[in-house]
């Protein structure tokens, strides 16, 4: 059973950084990971991708430029690199894994993901 533990959420102003991590148990070079929030009163939603080997990335619309999604395998980490913050990016931002995916594919289609971590906390606001 593969676990994951999120860490780096916290409160931010607006236009500030913040730098998640999602950090494995054990050996994930064969997981594709996934950044999905979700914001109060709404659903989850898929923000950034990577494939297992760290090739392709995925973003949604809402944060392609802003955020950036990089992998250390040697590490069992993934970060999420989030700039230029804005007030509806605050959510709980959960890390996911799949190990169902090709190696050259990035998906924040939640569904196929298996493996979840607990969640951490991202509030932007002045």
């Amino acid at each position: 059973q593969l676990q994951l533990v999120e860490s780096g959420g916290g409160l931010v102003q607006p236009g500030g950084s913040l730098k998640l991590s999602c950090t494995a148990s054990r050996f994930m070079d064969d997981y594709a990971v996934g950044w999905f929030r979700q914001a109060p009163g709404k659903e989850r939603e898929g923000v950034s991708s990577i494939s297992s080997r760290g090739y392709k990335t995925n973003h949604a619309d809402s944060v392609q430029g802003r955020f950036t999604i990089l992998r250390d395998n040697a590490r069992n980490t993934v970060y999420l690199q989030m700039n230029s913050l804005k007030p509806e990016d605050t959510g709980i931002y959960y890390c996911a894994a799949t190990d169902r995916l090709a190696t050259w594919v990035a998906s924040r289609t939640e569904s196929e993901y298996d493996y979840w971590g607990q969640g951490t906390q991202v509030t932007v606001s002045s």
